[in-house]
């Protein structure tokens, strides 16, 4: 059995693009039905609401087995970099229809390495732009070494009210192999720490399939985790990259990782393990008691719109003047000193912007709602999709019938979802759903071209 864990949407059958580019389009996000009723995704809170994400690019170092955006400054360029988050925040909420931010989160790279000055200007310039209510959820990411630590009750007057703490590993041999710059008795008092600042809002991260580990190792690490951490755990199998140190040594013989078995095998021993302490798993990776999940990754998996700022951020929503139809996907420019140059001649750093066609939109509702476990309903379903149901998407197709039948796949009048089972198997379960997925919506739009060409030659006669 392969456990899934990470995933990414996934494009599939590039030939429907053309129907769906040519104004062949069924109603879908902020378009009006036949009936004169507004399409559900053009409600208010689709276009005029998003959470936000800053990518803070620099760390001190890079960990053996990171392939993310990240860099190590060469010089102190806090300030620069704080203005220019500052002015790309601003000018991206103006491009948007946005009026209010409902979560932001600081990631990176190392985000806990920024000046708290730096996340309180940025959290000043939303609040300039936009509405920024007061309970909104404000995470940063914090690396557990003493200076990270140091920083925390300052992070919290500059606006900060959840940390998530890259633990990864409660033994110290493994952060070395891992490249951490900080040893599990740091973890353990920051944990301590932020705890003490924002009880019950702080997420502990911790990385399984780990070089040498095993299933035994990893359910006594796991139990030794919990008599600390708080109300949220996110676990994250390691996932070797090409190009990373820990690959090299890997292909070199020098470490061995867990095999596929063992690692699906550690998964369900810790979803069991966290279930019996009060956990309830939410999503693929997350898990939670005491209602602390994270309202801003939830924003991501329930599809609504989000602008990413900052060096290779990515983001999602409607621009202004769009009409309220068009989502874009955007990218901004992943090299700081690039990006920087940029956001200072033109007031952002987008590199790529792409309008996404009613099925692609479908593509990550789907692929991000499966990732949690009470799935996508009828009525969220319904918000990007008026004219096509779940039930007229998935109910006929033979092979979802086949997961249904077999206990992976759940669809009844709550919606779509996978069960217990298939959660751990999500990998092969949505490669069968975005292919019917597809299907349907091009068979759609062929409906539509039919009837608009029967109709131009009945006004020809």
């Amino acid at each position: 059995m392969k456990n899934f864990v990470n995933t990414s949407v996934k494009r599939w059958f590039p030939a429907v693009r053309p129907f769906l580019c040519s104004g062949q389009r069924f109603s879908t996000v902020g378009e009006t039905n036949r009936d004169g009723s507004e399409g559900g995704a053009g409600s208010k809170r689709l276009t005029e609401e998003a959470s936000l994400y800053v990518h803070w690019p620099y760390c001190l170092r890079r960990c053996s087995y990171c392939n993310f955006n990240k860099y190590i400054p060469r010089e102190d360029n806090h300030r620069v970099m704080t203005e220019c988050l500052q002015r790309e925040t601003e000018t991206l909420l103006r491009l948007s229809q946005v009026s209010c931010i409902t979560s932001v989160f600081f990631g990176g790279g190392t985000p806990s390495l920024a000046p708290p000055s730096s996340i309180a200007a940025v959290l000043e310039s939303v609040s300039r732009q936009v509405t920024l209510p007061d309970q909104a959820e404000v995470s940063l990411e914090v690396n557990p070494t003493p200076a990270g630590m140091s920083k925390l009750e300052d992070y919290c007057q500059a606006g900060v009210n959840r940390f998530s703490i890259g633990v990864q590993s409660m033994q110290d041999a493994d952060l070395e192999v891992l490249g951490r710059d900080h040893s599990s008795c740091q973890a353990l008092q920051t944990i301590e720490e932020a705890q003490r600042l924002c009880p019950g809002r702080v997420s502990v991260d911790v990385m399984f399939g780990r070089p040498g580990q095993s299933v035994k190792s990893w359910e006594e690490e796991l139990s030794e985790l919990l008599k600390v951490c708080d109300d949220h755990v996110s676990l994250y199998q390691l996932t070797l990259e090409r190009g990373t140190q820990l690959f090299k040594k890997v292909q070199r013989g020098d470490l061995t990782v867990p095999t596929e078995d063992q690692t699906a095998q550690m998964y369900q021993s810790a979803r069991r393990f966290l279930q019996q302490r009060g956990f309830e798993q939410y999503e693929v990776s997350n898990f939670a008691r005491n209602n602390a999940a994270s309202l801003h990754n939830l924003s991501y998996w329930k599809g609504r719109q989000y602008i990413g700022v900052g060096p290779g951020a990515h983001g999602r929503f409607v621009p202004l003047g769009g009409g309220g139809v068009g989502r874009e996907a955007r990218t901004q420019t992943m090299e700081p000193d690039v990006w920087i140059r940029e956001v200072q001649q033109r007031g952002h750093g987008t590199r790529r912007r792409m309008e996404l066609s009613c099925v692609e939109v479908l593509e990550e509702v789907l692929v991000m709602g499966m990732r949690m476990t009470e799935g996508i309903s009828h009525k969220h379903w319904e918000l990007f999709s008026p004219q096509l149901s779940l039930r007229d998407v998935f109910g006929t197709s033979t092979r979802v019938r086949e997961l249904l039948q077999n206990g992976q796949l759940i669809l009844d009048d709550r919606g779509l979802r996978c069960s217990w089972e298939g959660l751990a198997l999500l990998d092969s379960v949505l490669p069968a759903l975005l292919v019917e997925l597809e299907t349907k919506v091009l068979q759609k739009c062929e409906r539509h071209l039919r009837a608009d060409e029967h109709d131009s030659g009945a006004a020809n006669l």
